[in-house]
């Protein structure tokens, strides 16, 4: 089966209020428990504030690190689940079913590229 990146995108600033905010954690633990259940939840996680981040690269042979996300933006990557699923139209039914327990916030899915051990390996 493939897997499959279900990224929730939030904007940047408070988090909403925990009168709004419980709800939609109970959605998704409920929405998570039936991914289990159905076999195609492999993962899940919520994210720190973008402002959090460090981003690490390399350049001129120097690896350099530089506080903050990799991009600004009004939004940013908030949490993610990661899928198994037999094709792209049942990893997009849950992707519509996540977006219906969260509200309003964009979900990508995205099939992961397909890799063995092996393909890491030098």
């Amino acid at each position: 089966m493939q897997q499959y990146l279900l990224s929730i995108y939030q904007p940047d600033g408070e988090p909403p209020a925990p009168e709004v905010l419980e709800p939609i954690m109970k959605n998704l633990r409920a929405l998570n428990q039936e991914m289990r259940d159905a076999g195609a939840w492999v993962f899940s996680g919520g994210l720190h504030p973008a402002s959090s981040a460090t981003v690490v690269r390399v350049k001129d042979g120097d690896v350099l690190m530089t506080d903050g996300p990799f991009t600004e933006g009004k939004e940013h990557l908030g949490g993610f689940t990661v899928i198994q699923a037999p094709d792209l139209d049942a990893a997009l039914g849950w992707g519509r079913k996540l977006a219906e327990a969260i509200g309003m916030l964009p979900i990508e899915v995205r099939p992961l590229q397909d890799e063995s051990p092996d393909d890491c390996r030098p």
